[in-house]
């Protein structure tokens, strides 16, 4: 514990106070803050918590999933990992680390815990000799209190103007917000590259570097946190939701994916005598990408409201296809090769989880490379063409049946945590249809 508390005193940080974190289903982040004196018993016995954390839903409901109100609401274990530990730019005296969940009674990884069920699937990769390299791209909306009383949300767009697609400076952004946020981002350690304003008027994309799957979780999980956590110090909302608003686009959560031999690191997706100069463990992991991909739709596009962002010209793929630095597909195969080679898939949206999106990803890429499955030819042209491609499932209910059709999927990522995040998605569903929406006010109460 001292080494790493030294750490952060030799870089000028005086810490009184760690904040342990952990991710729910949603990846929404759940935390306590512990006192320094009081971290030795936080190592050792760990922070208990109610496992229903997982079973909450944001609006604070408790969803009967197995293992929660049916078992009495019983504990989980969170103790801290502070290998991850860093000083909080933005609060003088906390420390941030990751947390590690458990089942106080066995010991064992809860099985709803999206960092340990990435982990099981990771274990499967080191089983195959292989290890995965992430790269992790995000989109937000950044919100301004919109003093309107009219307004349905209280919030509006920040910085509305048309046209301030992949800009940086004043013109898109006139409070310096992407510059404020990425120095820290930089400075909480997240390996932030750059980051630039997005196609919508308040949308910002900022770019993570590749690193091991793990990481690049871990990292994904902190940056999101994170960029809420300071919108919220400056008054604003940043909102990774799917697509919150009628009139514009949805914000993305794409990754690149690739991977290395463990000795010598070679990227294994690369093989300039190949097809495309892909070799076939990359075509394999391709096929098996296009092949479970209806399944995946549930994981990396888990809210009700993430299928209202695909359709024809949005740039979010709808159709299960792949191309050549062709972004109107679903996987992209950026033109780069060598050690650069790799896939991007685009299905996922900002709302999902950063370890199941990329768990989920993993799992299907590695059963295609057990299988050795080959992908079909490359898309030619604009996609969009249900002749050319079959159609992603169109709503959630639609995905999860998906899901509980795919057992190879499942059986990788685990059938608890399966069971758990089937029951919590399908009360989401329950609730939105039992829910009355401005549009069906306005759409029938005067003329029915």
């Amino acid at each position: 514990m001292s080494q790493h508390l030294e750490r952060l005193a030799a870089q000028g940080h005086d810490i009184d106070v760690v904040r342990v974190t952990y991710p729910d289903l949603l990846g929404t982040d759940r935390a306590r803050d512990v006192l320094v004196e009081h971290l030795p018993s936080a190592l050792g016995h760990g922070l208990a918590f109610c496992r229903a954390v997982y079973h909450t839903t944001p609006r604070g409901d408790t969803v009967d999933v197995p293992g929660g109100l049916d078992a009495g609401l019983p504990d989980i274990v969170v103790r801290p990992d502070l290998s991850t530990l860093a000083a909080l730019p933005w609060e003088p005296g906390v420390a941030w680390c990751l947390g590690e969940v458990s089942d106080p009674v066995t010991g064992a990884p809860a099985p709803e815990s999206p960092r340990g069920v990435l982990r099981k699937v990771l274990d499967a990769w080191t089983g195959h000799g292989l290890t995965p390299v992430v790269g992790p791209e995000l989109e937000y909306f950044l919100c301004e209190s919109d003093p309107d009383p009219a307004s349905a949300t209280g919030w509006r767009r920040y910085a509305e103007a048309p046209g301030n697609v992949y800009t940086a400076g004043l013109r898109g952004d006139p409070d310096r917000h992407l510059l404020r946020t990425l120095r820290q981002l930089r400075d909480l350690g997240l390996a932030v590259i750059a980051g630039n304003h997005e196609y919508s008027s308040g949308q910002f994309e900022i770019n993570l570097n590749h690193s091991e799957a793990l990481d690049a979780a871990d990292r994904a999980f902190r940056f999101k946190a994170a960029v809420k956590e300071l919108a919220r110090k400056e008054g604003k909302l940043a909102t990774f939701m799917a697509k919150p608003f009628n009139d514009e686009g949805g914000s993305g959560f794409h990754l690149h994916l690739s991977a290395v031999e463990p000795g010598d690191g070679r990227n294994v997706f690369d093989d300039p005598a190949a097809p495309h100069g892909l070799s076939a463990t990359a075509r394999h992991a391709l096929a098996g990408l296009l092949a479970h991909a209806p399944a995946l739709a549930a994981l990396q596009n888990p809210t009700v409201n993430s299928y209202k962002r695909f359709g024809p010209d949005t740039l979010a793929p709808w159709l299960i296809d792949w191309g050549l630095d062709n972004r109107s597909a679903m996987i992209r195969v950026p033109p780069e090769r060598g050690p650069a080679a790799r896939l991007e898939l685009r299905l996922g949206d900002a709302s999902a989880n950063p370890y199941l999106i990329i768990a989920s990803t993993l799992a299907a890429a590695l059963l295609g490379i057990v299988a050795k499955e080959e992908p079909p030819a490359p898309l030619e042209g604009y996609g969009y063409d249900t002749g050319k491609a079959p159609q992603l499932p169109a709503t959630l209910p639609a995905a999860l049946d998906a899901l509980v059709a795919d057992g190879p999927l499942t059986g990788l990522l685990g059938t608890e945590f399966t069971a758990a995040f089937l029951a919590y998605k399908r009360n989401e569903v329950q609730r939105f249809q039992q829910h009355v929406t401005d549009w069906e006010f306005g759409e029938y109460a005067y003329h029915l």
